[in-house]
């Protein structure tokens, strides 16, 4: 078993009144070398949560860049350039924005993609 950490991505259309849709998974397992993210955007159930205030083109982009950013290399800009943990702790660190992270839990796994897909089906599905 390896331990893991996750948080959930959460669109948050108007941060004053701290109403969020859960729309994404991060997780990241030391042990596996492990990194990713697993996003999904409703356009439906976002129009319906935060009517037409979304960009939801510019919505994507930024769940997008956490993309590029787990994958590293240049594509991930300097972020993506950190060592593999450095750029968990960055994605996952508190911020007002649209797109936010919930706070990191622990786990323990021995598939670090499974483990993703799972609570992804469960947090977002």
């Amino acid at each position: 078993m390896h331990l893991f950490e996750y948080a959930v991505l959460r669109v948050v259309p108007r941060v004053e009144r701290e109403e969020f849709l859960n729309v994404g998974v991060i997780l990241f397992c030391p042990a596996q070398g492990f990194l990713q993210t697993q996003f999904e955007l409703s356009e439906a159930r976002l129009l319906a949560f935060a009517g037409h205030r979304l960009d939801l083109g510019e919505l994507r982009e930024r769940l997008r860049s956490f993309e590029r950013i787990c994958r590293g290399r240049a594509e991930g800009g300097p972020i993506g350039q950190l060592a593999v943990a450095s750029r968990f702790r960055w994605l996952t660190a508190q911020r007002s924005t649209v797109v936010q992270t919930s706070a990191v839990h622990p786990g323990l796994c021995t598939d670090a993609g499974a483990t993703l897909g799972r609570l992804f089906a469960e947090l977002v599905g």
